[in-house]
Protein backbone atom coordinates (compact mmCIF):
# COMPACT_ATOMS: atom_id res chain seq x y z
CA UNK A 1 0.00 0.00 0.00
CA UNK A 2 1.60 3.34 -1.15
CA UNK A 3 2.59 4.83 2.33
CA UNK A 4 2.09 8.34 1.73
CA UNK A 5 -2.25 8.01 2.05
CA UNK A 6 -2.49 6.77 5.30
CA UNK A 7 0.06 9.91 6.46
CA UNK A 8 -1.97 12.80 4.55
CA UNK A 9 -4.84 11.18 6.20
CA UNK A 10 -4.16 10.90 10.16
CA UNK A 11 -2.45 14.34 9.38
CA UNK A 12 -6.32 15.55 8.47
CA UNK A 13 -8.44 13.28 10.41
CA UNK A 14 -6.91 13.05 13.64
CA UNK A 15 -6.87 16.83 14.86
CA UNK A 16 -10.88 16.49 14.90
CA UNK A 17 -12.56 16.13 17.46
CA UNK A 18 -14.58 12.62 18.50
CA UNK A 19 -16.42 13.22 21.29
CA UNK A 20 -17.57 16.72 20.48
CA UNK A 21 -21.31 15.06 19.23
CA UNK A 22 -22.83 12.12 21.19
CA UNK A 23 -24.36 10.75 17.81
CA UNK A 24 -21.75 11.62 15.09
CA UNK A 25 -18.88 13.08 16.19
CA UNK A 26 -16.78 15.43 13.49
CA UNK A 27 -14.16 13.00 12.77
CA UNK A 28 -16.88 10.62 11.78
CA UNK A 29 -18.85 13.52 9.85
CA UNK A 30 -15.31 14.41 7.96
CA UNK A 31 -14.81 10.36 7.22
CA UNK A 32 -18.30 9.69 5.79
CA UNK A 33 -18.22 12.35 3.30
CA UNK A 34 -14.66 11.49 2.30
CA UNK A 35 -15.78 8.09 1.59
CA UNK A 36 -18.42 8.93 -0.22
CA UNK A 37 -16.74 11.20 -3.05
CA UNK A 38 -13.70 8.83 -3.61
CA UNK A 39 -15.49 5.43 -3.22
CA UNK A 40 -16.63 4.61 -6.57
CA UNK A 41 -18.67 1.44 -5.50
CA UNK A 42 -20.82 3.75 -3.52
CA UNK A 43 -23.43 5.70 -5.63
CA UNK A 44 -26.33 6.80 -3.09
CA UNK A 45 -26.44 7.69 0.80
CA UNK A 46 -28.47 4.58 1.16
CA UNK A 47 -25.15 2.75 0.29
CA UNK A 48 -22.90 4.64 2.17
CA UNK A 49 -24.70 3.96 5.55
CA UNK A 50 -25.67 0.16 4.55
CA UNK A 51 -21.57 -0.58 4.37
CA UNK A 52 -21.43 1.69 7.75
CA UNK A 53 -24.36 -0.38 9.31
CA UNK A 54 -23.04 -3.74 8.21
CA UNK A 55 -19.23 -2.55 9.61
CA UNK A 56 -20.94 -1.86 12.88
CA UNK A 57 -21.05 1.96 12.77
CA UNK A 58 -24.35 2.56 13.92
CA UNK A 59 -25.25 5.63 12.19
CA UNK A 60 -29.03 6.85 10.95
CA UNK A 61 -29.56 8.57 7.44
CA UNK A 62 -31.75 11.25 9.05
CA UNK A 63 -28.21 12.10 11.49
CA UNK A 64 -26.18 12.67 8.88
CA UNK A 65 -28.64 14.65 6.97
CA UNK A 66 -29.34 17.12 9.91
CA UNK A 67 -25.52 17.15 10.47
CA UNK A 68 -24.87 18.39 6.98
CA UNK A 69 -27.69 21.35 7.26
CA UNK A 70 -26.71 22.52 10.42
CA UNK A 71 -23.10 22.25 10.78
CA UNK A 72 -20.17 25.05 10.06
CA UNK A 73 -18.56 23.80 7.33
CA UNK A 74 -15.61 26.11 8.55
CA UNK A 75 -13.79 22.45 9.45
CA UNK A 76 -13.70 21.48 5.77
CA UNK A 77 -12.45 25.23 4.72
CA UNK A 78 -9.43 24.32 7.69
CA UNK A 79 -8.61 21.06 5.98
CA UNK A 80 -8.45 22.96 2.60
CA UNK A 81 -6.45 25.59 3.73
CA UNK A 82 -3.95 22.41 5.42
CA UNK A 83 -3.64 20.54 2.46
CA UNK A 84 -3.11 23.40 0.28
CA UNK A 85 0.18 24.89 2.83
CA UNK A 86 1.48 21.05 2.13
CA UNK A 87 1.44 21.03 -1.32
CA UNK A 88 2.77 24.84 -1.34
CA UNK A 89 5.82 23.47 0.67
CA UNK A 90 6.22 20.26 -1.16
CA UNK A 91 6.18 22.46 -4.38
CA UNK A 92 9.00 24.85 -3.07
CA UNK A 93 9.65 28.69 -4.54
CA UNK A 94 7.98 29.57 -7.66
CA UNK A 95 11.57 29.06 -10.22
CA UNK A 96 9.23 30.27 -13.65
CA UNK A 97 6.42 31.93 -14.64
CA UNK A 98 3.23 30.05 -13.65
CA UNK A 99 -0.47 30.06 -14.97
CA UNK A 100 -3.26 30.54 -12.77
CA UNK A 101 -6.43 29.56 -15.24
CA UNK A 102 -10.08 30.90 -13.57
CA UNK A 103 -13.38 29.77 -14.76
CA UNK A 104 -16.60 28.63 -13.52
CA UNK A 105 -18.63 25.72 -13.71
CA UNK A 106 -22.21 24.65 -13.12
CA UNK A 107 -23.49 22.04 -11.00
CA UNK A 108 -27.82 21.66 -11.92
CA UNK A 109 -29.91 21.12 -8.29
CA UNK A 110 -32.78 18.32 -9.38
CA UNK A 111 -34.40 18.67 -5.75
CA UNK A 112 -37.59 20.53 -5.52
CA UNK A 113 -37.35 22.04 -2.42
CA UNK A 114 -34.60 23.66 -3.73
CA UNK A 115 -36.28 24.72 -6.83
CA UNK A 116 -38.82 26.26 -4.19
CA UNK A 117 -35.97 28.59 -3.21
CA UNK A 118 -35.19 29.89 -6.57
CA UNK A 119 -32.01 27.73 -6.94
CA UNK A 120 -32.19 25.47 -9.77
CA UNK A 121 -28.25 25.68 -10.25
CA UNK A 122 -24.98 26.46 -8.11
CA UNK A 123 -22.41 28.18 -9.54
CA UNK A 124 -18.18 27.29 -8.62
CA UNK A 125 -16.11 29.22 -9.08
CA UNK A 126 -12.16 28.51 -8.69
CA UNK A 127 -8.57 29.07 -9.64
CA UNK A 128 -6.31 26.37 -10.38
CA UNK A 129 -2.00 26.74 -9.79
CA UNK A 130 -0.10 25.61 -12.53
CA UNK A 131 2.95 24.97 -9.57
CA UNK A 132 1.52 23.81 -7.45
CA UNK A 133 -1.57 22.29 -8.73
CA UNK A 134 -3.58 23.82 -5.99
CA UNK A 135 -7.20 25.32 -6.50
CA UNK A 136 -7.46 28.88 -5.23
CA UNK A 137 -9.85 31.79 -4.89
CA UNK A 138 -12.95 29.11 -4.00
CA UNK A 139 -16.65 31.03 -4.44
CA UNK A 140 -19.78 28.90 -4.62
CA UNK A 141 -22.63 30.97 -5.33
CA UNK A 142 -26.59 29.91 -5.67
CA UNK A 143 -28.36 30.74 -8.50
CA UNK A 144 -27.80 32.29 -11.99
CA UNK A 145 -25.76 35.28 -12.93
CA UNK A 146 -22.60 36.67 -14.93
CA UNK A 147 -19.09 35.20 -14.52
CA UNK A 148 -18.20 38.82 -14.50
CA UNK A 149 -20.43 40.13 -11.43
CA UNK A 150 -19.44 37.14 -9.30
CA UNK A 151 -15.57 36.31 -10.27
CA UNK A 152 -13.40 39.12 -7.90
CA UNK A 153 -12.67 37.27 -5.12
CA UNK A 154 -11.57 34.13 -7.59
CA UNK A 155 -9.44 37.01 -9.46
CA UNK A 156 -8.16 38.55 -6.21
CA UNK A 157 -6.66 35.13 -5.21
CA UNK A 158 -4.24 35.38 -8.60
CA UNK A 159 -0.66 34.38 -6.71
CA UNK A 160 1.90 37.12 -7.29
CA UNK A 161 4.55 36.29 -10.43
CA UNK A 162 1.62 34.53 -11.49
CA UNK A 163 -0.75 35.33 -14.98
CA UNK A 164 -4.09 35.00 -14.49
CA UNK A 165 -6.15 33.52 -17.53
CA UNK A 166 -9.49 34.41 -17.86
CA UNK A 167 -12.17 33.75 -20.50
CA UNK A 168 -14.69 36.49 -21.94
CA UNK A 169 -16.82 35.50 -19.44
CA UNK A 170 -15.33 37.53 -16.68
CA UNK A 171 -14.34 40.31 -19.01
CA UNK A 172 -15.15 43.92 -18.73
CA UNK A 173 -13.42 47.87 -18.86
CA UNK A 174 -13.58 47.85 -15.20
CA UNK A 175 -11.67 44.40 -14.39
CA UNK A 176 -9.10 45.47 -17.05
CA UNK A 177 -8.52 48.89 -15.24
CA UNK A 178 -8.48 46.52 -11.97
CA UNK A 179 -6.23 44.05 -13.07
CA UNK A 180 -3.85 46.53 -14.52
CA UNK A 181 -3.04 48.34 -11.21
CA UNK A 182 -1.78 44.69 -9.58
CA UNK A 183 2.07 45.34 -9.85
CA UNK A 184 2.74 42.00 -9.55
CA UNK A 185 0.33 40.03 -10.97
CA UNK A 186 -0.29 39.48 -14.67
CA UNK A 187 -3.60 38.79 -16.58
CA UNK A 188 -4.34 37.40 -20.06
CA UNK A 189 -8.72 38.18 -20.56
CA UNK A 190 -10.22 37.27 -23.73
CA UNK A 191 -12.74 40.08 -24.31
CA UNK A 192 -15.65 40.05 -26.77
CA UNK A 193 -15.19 40.39 -30.47
CA UNK A 194 -18.16 43.36 -30.48
CA UNK A 195 -16.08 45.58 -28.37
CA UNK A 196 -14.53 48.49 -29.65
CA UNK A 197 -11.02 49.06 -30.53
CA UNK A 198 -9.19 52.08 -31.20
CA UNK A 199 -4.85 51.80 -32.02
CA UNK A 200 -2.54 53.60 -30.55
CA UNK A 201 0.50 55.16 -31.45
CA UNK A 202 1.98 52.77 -29.14
CA UNK A 203 0.77 49.82 -30.10
CA UNK A 204 -1.50 49.59 -27.24
CA UNK A 205 -5.55 49.69 -27.64
CA UNK A 206 -7.94 51.91 -26.52
CA UNK A 207 -10.47 48.87 -25.66
CA UNK A 208 -14.31 50.12 -25.03
CA UNK A 209 -16.12 54.03 -24.91
CA UNK A 210 -16.35 56.54 -23.28
CA UNK A 211 -16.06 56.42 -19.88
CA UNK A 212 -16.11 52.95 -20.18
CA UNK A 213 -12.63 53.15 -22.51
CA UNK A 214 -9.00 51.71 -20.72
CA UNK A 215 -5.77 51.57 -22.37
CA UNK A 216 -4.27 48.05 -22.75
CA UNK A 217 -2.34 46.06 -24.90
CA UNK A 218 -4.50 43.65 -27.24
CA UNK A 219 -3.26 40.82 -29.24
CA UNK A 220 -5.55 39.29 -32.12
CA UNK A 221 -5.17 35.26 -33.34
CA UNK A 222 -7.45 33.56 -35.79
CA UNK A 223 -8.81 29.35 -35.10
CA UNK A 224 -8.85 28.88 -38.96
CA UNK A 225 -10.29 25.35 -38.19
CA UNK A 226 -13.57 26.56 -36.16
CA UNK A 227 -13.12 30.14 -37.59
CA UNK A 228 -12.90 32.06 -34.22
CA UNK A 229 -11.44 35.28 -33.77
CA UNK A 230 -9.69 35.84 -30.23
CA UNK A 231 -9.31 38.68 -28.81
CA UNK A 232 -7.01 38.88 -25.91
CA UNK A 233 -6.11 42.15 -23.22
CA UNK A 234 -2.61 42.07 -20.82
CA UNK A 235 -0.96 43.68 -19.28
CA UNK A 236 2.35 41.32 -20.05
CA UNK A 237 4.91 43.60 -22.03
CA UNK A 238 5.77 43.29 -25.63
CA UNK A 239 9.16 44.88 -25.02
CA UNK A 240 12.14 44.95 -22.59
CA UNK A 241 14.14 42.08 -21.10
CA UNK A 242 10.50 40.59 -20.11
CA UNK A 243 9.35 40.61 -23.16
CA UNK A 244 6.26 38.28 -24.13
CA UNK A 245 5.62 37.88 -27.88
CA UNK A 246 2.10 37.89 -29.27
CA UNK A 247 2.56 33.86 -30.18
CA UNK A 248 3.51 33.26 -26.41
CA UNK A 249 0.45 35.16 -25.60
CA UNK A 250 -1.31 32.35 -27.67
CA UNK A 251 0.50 29.70 -25.82
CA UNK A 252 -0.75 31.20 -22.17
CA UNK A 253 -4.10 31.24 -23.41
CA UNK A 254 -4.31 28.19 -24.36
CA UNK A 255 -3.27 26.73 -20.85
CA UNK A 256 -6.84 28.12 -19.41
CA UNK A 257 -8.23 24.46 -20.60
CA UNK A 258 -6.12 23.12 -17.39
CA UNK A 259 -9.23 24.42 -15.59
CA UNK A 260 -11.72 22.60 -17.76
CA UNK A 261 -9.66 19.29 -16.67
CA UNK A 262 -10.34 20.13 -12.99
CA UNK A 263 -13.79 20.54 -13.81
CA UNK A 264 -14.02 17.01 -15.81
CA UNK A 265 -12.14 15.06 -13.16
CA UNK A 266 -14.50 16.67 -10.07
CA UNK A 267 -17.40 15.94 -12.15
CA UNK A 268 -16.64 12.34 -13.32
CA UNK A 269 -14.60 10.70 -10.52
CA UNK A 270 -15.20 12.20 -7.58
CA UNK A 271 -19.23 12.76 -7.64
CA UNK A 272 -19.30 16.45 -8.02
CA UNK A 273 -22.53 16.15 -10.11
CA UNK A 274 -24.07 13.88 -7.76
CA UNK A 275 -25.04 15.78 -4.88
CA UNK A 276 -26.31 13.76 -2.38
CA UNK A 277 -27.90 16.61 -0.01
CA UNK A 278 -30.65 18.83 -0.49
CA UNK A 279 -30.00 22.07 1.47
CA UNK A 280 -27.46 25.24 0.73
CA UNK A 281 -25.26 24.07 3.57
CA UNK A 282 -24.93 20.59 2.37
CA UNK A 283 -24.05 21.24 -0.97
CA UNK A 284 -21.48 23.57 0.00
CA UNK A 285 -19.89 20.65 2.25
CA UNK A 286 -19.69 18.61 -0.68
CA UNK A 287 -18.28 20.47 -3.01
CA UNK A 288 -15.52 21.55 0.05
CA UNK A 289 -15.38 17.02 0.16
CA UNK A 290 -14.43 17.08 -3.54
CA UNK A 291 -11.57 19.43 -3.54
CA UNK A 292 -10.19 18.30 -0.18
CA UNK A 293 -10.12 14.75 -2.19
CA UNK A 294 -8.18 16.39 -5.21
CA UNK A 295 -5.59 18.24 -2.77
CA UNK A 296 -5.07 14.24 -1.07
CA UNK A 297 -4.97 12.87 -4.57
CA UNK A 298 -2.05 15.75 -5.54
CA UNK A 299 -0.15 15.12 -2.09
CA UNK A 300 0.03 11.36 -2.37
CA UNK A 301 2.37 9.13 -4.46
CA UNK A 302 2.05 5.83 -5.60
CA UNK A 303 4.52 3.32 -7.22
CA UNK A 304 5.99 4.58 -10.68
CA UNK A 305 4.54 1.11 -12.58
CA UNK A 306 1.25 1.99 -11.74
CA UNK A 307 1.48 5.46 -13.40
CA UNK A 308 1.70 9.18 -12.14
CA UNK A 309 -1.36 10.69 -12.85
CA UNK A 310 -3.72 11.75 -10.54
CA UNK A 311 -6.61 9.45 -12.02
CA UNK A 312 -3.90 6.62 -11.75
CA UNK A 313 -3.56 7.53 -7.93
CA UNK A 314 -7.54 7.13 -7.33
CA UNK A 315 -7.82 3.90 -9.69
CA UNK A 316 -4.49 2.70 -7.60
CA UNK A 317 -6.87 3.38 -3.86
CA UNK A 318 -9.87 2.18 -5.10
CA UNK A 319 -8.04 -1.13 -6.19
CA UNK A 320 -6.59 -0.98 -3.13
CA UNK A 321 -9.92 -0.44 -1.19
CA UNK A 322 -11.59 -3.39 -2.99
CA UNK A 323 -9.31 -5.87 -1.27
CA UNK A 324 -11.17 -5.55 1.29
CA UNK A 325 -14.28 -5.52 0.36
CA UNK A 326 -14.31 -7.33 -3.39
CA UNK A 327 -16.30 -10.94 -3.29
CA UNK A 328 -13.18 -12.89 -4.86
CA UNK A 329 -10.75 -11.71 -1.90
CA UNK A 330 -13.72 -12.12 0.87
CA UNK A 331 -13.55 -15.96 -0.92
CA UNK A 332 -9.63 -16.12 -0.76
CA UNK A 333 -10.00 -15.57 3.00
CA UNK A 334 -12.30 -17.48 3.71
CA UNK A 335 -10.67 -20.63 2.36
CA UNK A 336 -7.21 -19.58 4.20
CA UNK A 337 -9.14 -19.43 7.02
CA UNK A 338 -9.99 -23.22 6.59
Amino acid sequence: MVRSFPKVIKSILRPLPRNDYPVLNTFLFVSCWLEYVMDKSIVSMQDLFKRLNAQGIDLKISNFSKASKRRDSQVFLNIIDKLKKELQRKKGKRKARSYFPIDSTIISLTSKLLWSQGYHQVKLFCGLDSWTSEPGGIVIYFGQGHDYKYGNETIESIPEKTVGIMDRGFASSERIKNLKEKIDKAFVLRIKNNVTLEMLDNGAFKVGKDEREVETRVVAFCDAEKRTEFRLATNLPFEGEEAVSNEEIAEIYIQRWQIELLWKFLKMHLKLDRLMTKNENGIRIQIYSCLIAYLILQLIEIPQEFGKTILDKLRYLQAYMCQEISYVHWFRKLIWLR
